[in-house]
């Protein structure tokens, strides 16, 4: 079963990989939220893979602190880009 849960981990962080590459190369900065969302979720579940595939307990709360964070970067990014189009509407 660990060997199962690493190889999980490891194909997760393939996808991190895709999206950080998606975070570089944009083309918006709406793409760059979803890719950034997408390597807080990827690493969340790696996380939650490797706790108890290495034993480590202590991961799980790890994980829980960046689903956290995840959620505070779109509510920021989404009043960010409310306050962005409402500038763009006043100035016409």
């Amino acid at each position: 079963m660990t060997e199962l849960f690493l190889s999980v981990s490891l194909l997760l962080l393939v996808t991190m990989t895709a999206g950080l590459i998606r975070v570089v190369i944009g083309p918006t900065s709406a793409d760059r939220m979803m890719a950034a969302q997408l390597l807080g979720t990827s690493g969340i579940g790696a996380l939650l893979l490797l706790a108890p595939a290495l034993g480590l307990p202590a991961l799980v709360d790890v994980a829980l602190i960046f689903a956290l964070l995840a959620a505070v970067a779109v509510a920021a990014f989404t009043r960010r880009r409310v306050g962005v189009n409402r500038l763009e509407t006043e100035t016409r």
